[in-house]
């Protein structure tokens, strides 16, 4: 990416109301070229809408001197301000930065909080078992880069709920540790692989930094059973076959989480 300061930001204005429709950047006559533009986009039409009228957009640079880099950013969070008004029809780079639209009545992980509240898949078999995790305090998955990338995505410091298939959902706790190969996993100062598992599979694989299971190790802020989950039939709680998945946008069932396990999760995120 270029870091010469000539790139500038600019704004396309109706001038029949003055309405802002579009933003870009760029640098040298860049400004100018959708005067030109013939294709059947929403900018398009509007800019040939103006011209019948026997009118021009109004075209103005709004910040300049700019790297690239910086450039790109200031049209980000323009367009991020007045997304739905405009007729851009990218994104823009850098839009993982950015809040969704329409969130603000929303409290998301990464924005409002750097913990997040996550799904977590068991996923019960020969390498996974929740009465390890509950008795032990940690969750796991491997045996493939699907599953390995999945708990490399957790963070210390983020809330899940272990949802157990059939059954519903048996815990939610906190994560003290980044996931990582079983092998270097102690629990109590002892290797985990060390301790008396019910999963005796754990173990498969525990040589290979690609296929081994990937451990984090957990602090149980509510835990029950497997015949004491927490489950609503037909009551649209959220579940994924995935391994880890984001409960923001999902408020029905961080509600019912709350709720069956007597805790508010957002005293625990940060």
């Amino acid at each position: 990416m270029s870091t010469l300061q000539d790139y500038y930001v600019y704004v396309y204005i109706d001038p029949r109301n003055y309405e802002e429709f579009y933003y870009g950047k760029g640098r040298g006559s860049r400004k100018d070229a959708h005067l030109s533009d013939g294709s059947d986009s929403e900018k398009a039409r509007r800019i040939a809408a103006i011209i019948k009228e026997g009118l021009q957009p109004i075209v103005r640079v709004i910040a300049k001197g700019l790297s690239e880099h910086d450039a790109l950013l200031v049209e980000k969070t323009l367009l991020w301000k007045l997304g739905r008004q405009l007729t851009n029809i990218a994104s823009g780079h850098y839009a993982s930065n950015f809040r969704p639209h329409s969130t603000l009545h929303l409290e998301l992980t990464g924005f409002d909080y750097q913990s997040g509240f996550y799904y977590y898949n068991i996923g019960e078999g020969p390498t996974r078992n929740w009465d390890d995790y509950k008795e032990f305090g940690f969750i796991s998955a491997g045996q493939g880069e699907r599953w390995r990338d999945a708990m490399l995505g957790f963070k210390k410091g983020d809330v899940v709920a272990a949802y157990l298939k059939g059954r519903g959902f048996v815990g939610i706790g906190t994560l003290t540790s980044e996931a990582k190969p079983i092998s270097q996993v102690c629990i109590g100062n002892k290797p985990l692989l060390s301790n008396q598992l019910r999963c005796s599979g754990m173990a498969e694989n525990s040589s290979s930094i690609v296929l081994c299971e990937y451990v984090s190790t957990v602090r149980w802020l509510k835990a029950v059973d497997r015949l004491e989950a927490k489950w609503e039939p037909k009551s649209g709680i959220y579940t994924t076959t995935h391994v880890r998945a984001s409960l923001d946008g999902q408020p029905r069932t961080v509600e019912f989480l709350e709720k069956a396990f007597g805790i508010s999760v957002r005293e625990f995120l940060v």
